[in-house]
């Protein structure tokens, strides 16, 4: 038998990875973080328990990437959907929803991603960051921001601030009064993305647009 060519292995590499993030989005989902041990990841991903240590330096690090990974797909998903636009708009307003969305349906997986980022491991910068950086980046860009390297940094710190104000616990805010608020921050009609069926909230604190 020859041997695998560098490519295929490359692949091979890249499916384990992929096995092992979405191994970790389902396990601390359904049990918590510290329920979950790096073995029940390697085992619910079916790959060598070594490799979870060779991809990744610890289980924080490695949620962080799954989680980045779940934003990232997530968002795509959103901003990709039928009818498909290029409306940097209509972009906007589904990347918005789409992150608000998280944190309604994955209450526990993201409490828990914000509580590690604000602990000392920090920020990890991995390739699942980089790539829904990216892509959020890009979301700025097409609604028409003139510095989209200032602009995004703003844009994913008024997210994450969202997403903690609907999971803080015992003073969560509506995701809906939320979203109004983003949206008259960046001067959206609510009629975009994928408004909830309630309508817009009476008595939101409006900021001024930009």
């Amino acid at each position: 038998m020859s041997p695998r060519s560098a490519s295929v292995n490359e692949e091979l590499r890249r499916r384990s990875r992929e096995r092992l993030l979405q191994a970790t989005v389902e396990l601390v989902a359904e049990r918590g973080y510290e329920a979950t041990t790096l073995g029940d990841i390697a085992d619910r991903a079916g790959t060598a328990r070594g490799l979870v240590s060779y991809y990744f330096p610890g289980k924080r690090q490695l949620l962080q990437s799954a989680v980045h990974r779940l934003m990232h797909l997530t968002l795509e998903a959103a901003l990709e959907r039928e009818p498909r636009t290029d409306d940097g708009r209509e972009r906007l307003a589904r990347a918005i929803d789409a992150v608000l969305g998280l944190a309604r349906d994955e209450p526990l997986l993201m409490r828990t991603h914000m509580a590690g980022i604000l602990q000392a491991e920090g920020f990890v910068q991995c390739p699942e960051q980089q790539r829904l950086a990216a892509l959020l980046r890009d979301t700025v860009a097409r609604y028409g921001s003139a510095d989209a390297d200032t602009d995004y940094p703003l844009l994913r710190a008024l997210l994450m601030g969202a997403v903690v104000a609907v999971l803080l616990p015992g003073a969560p805010m509506p995701s809906a009064r939320l979203r109004a608020e983003l949206f008259h921050r960046y001067g959206l009609d609510w009629e975009l993305g994928v408004p909830p069926e309630a309508g817009p909230p009476e008595g939101a604190v409006r900021l001024a647009p930009v």
